[in-house]
């Protein structure tokens, strides 16, 4: 019992070393691209992480991705269980994840 606050106070090691580590990493680059719209960034960042000179590939395809997800219509939980195709994913997902809270394994 003694040694308790050893154990508690072992997650600061960790966290220093990722406060020193983290100013030196670059941000993403989806992030740059589609939340600060800095596009030369974006593709330095590209080029860090992939390591090469041409990146208009990988910045056009997040910029398609980008196009698709605010074409894409989002639907309410009501419309999803009225959705014959994915009635039963949907039920067989909430059985589980309700079994899995009601079994304790959690508390474990």
């Amino acid at each position: 019992e003694s040694r308790w606050p050893y154990l508690f106070g072992a997650i600061i090691v960790p966290s220093l070393i990722q406060v020193m580590i983290l100013p030196f990493l670059p941000e993403s680059p989806r992030y740059l691209l589609l939340e600060k719209h800095n596009t030369s960034k974006a593709e330095k960042a590209f080029r860090t992480f992939l390591g090469k000179d041409d990146v208009s590939q990988e910045v056009e395809e997040v910029l398609a991705e980008s196009r698709v997800q605010r074409n894409t219509k989002l639907v309410s939980i009501l419309q999803l269980l009225r959705t014959r195709a994915v009635r039963w994913q949907v039920i067989t997902v909430v059985v589980t994840m309700g079994c899995y809270q009601l079994c304790g394994l959690n508390a474990v």
